[in-house]
C-alpha cells in the first residue's frame, strides 16, 4: 500500500493519497487545495485515482476539488448530509477574501452502506457525525482516515452549524474506538496517532 500525506490549504489540512501498489488504483482523501506535488506523484507512480473521498464538507477540506477532479479524472464522493456544507464554500471563502467561480462539484453520495475498494483493498465507510452532520471516516488496511472527528489528544469542534458534541462523542466511543487498538489514525489536521493511544489519552475516553 502506498500512502502519501500533503499539508495544504489556508488551515493546513491533511490530504492523503492512498494507492494499491499492484493495481495502481488510488484515492485522494480530502482535497483542500490544488497541489502540484500530488499530480506529480500520481504521474510518477502511474496511479489511477478513482475517487476523491471527502471526510466532510467544510471549505478547508474541499477547496481544491474542482481543479483536482478535472486533472485527475476522479469521482468526488461525499455524504449527502453534508451537501449544505459544501454549498456554502463559495460564500465562506468570500469572507476570507478568496474568490472562486463556483462551489465544489461532487458526483455521488456515499454512506455506511457504500462498497468501495482500490485494487483488492476494501474501503470501509464509517459514518461519524458530530463535527458535521455528514462526517465520514474511512478505514483501509488497518488505517483510519478520521477527518476532523478524531485527533491526537482531542476531537473536532462542534460549535459550527451541523455540529453536535453528543453525536461526536458517540462516533468516537461507539464507532472509532471499536476498531483494533493498533489502527493507525490519520486525521484531517496535525499528526497521526493510534486508536489504542487515544483510548487512553484523548479528551474523550
Amino acid at each position: 500500500m502506498i500512502l502519501k500525506q500533503y499539508i495544504a490549504g489556508p488551515i493546513e489540512a491533511n490530504n492523503y493519497l492512498l494507492a494499491d501498489e499492484i493495481s495502481k488504483e488510488a484515492v485522494l482523501i480530502d482535497c483542500s487545495e490544488r497541489v502540484q506535488q500530488i499530480l506529480d506523484d500520481v504521474k510518477e507512480l502511474g496511479l489511477n485515482v478513482k475517487y476523491i473521498l471527502l471526510t466532510h464538507g467544510h471549505f478547508d477540506h474541499v477547496m481544491g476539488v474542482n481543479s483536482m477532479k478535472e486533472e485527475l479524472g476522479a469521482k468526488v464522493l461525499i455524504n449527502e448530509k453534508d451537501k449544505d456544507q459544501i454549498s456554502m464554500t463559495k460564500t465562506i471563502l468570500n469572507t476570507f477574501g478568496i474568490f472562486v467561480d463556483k462551489n465544489p462539484v461532487y458526483d455521488e453520495f456515499i454512506d455506511g452502506n457504500s462498497e468501495l475498494a482500490i485494487g483488492n483493498f476494501p474501503i470501509k465507510v464509517l459514518e461519524t457525525p458530530g463535527h458535521t452532520e455528514g462526517g465520514l471516516s474511512y478505514y483501509v488496511d488497518g488505517k483510519l482516515f478520521s477527518g476532523d472527528t478524531l485527533f491526537k489528544h482531542y476531537v473536532g469542534r462542534t460549535d459550527l452549524p451541523g455540529g453536535s458534541y453528543e453525536k461526536l462523542e458517540n462516533s468516537v466511543k461507539n464507532v472509532l474506538y471499536k476498531l483494533p487498538d493498533d489502527t493507525q489514525v490519520f486525521p484531517g489536521h496535525n499528526e497521526m496517532t493510534t486508536i489504542g493511544y487515544e483510548k487512553k489519552h484523548n479528551e474523550i475516553i
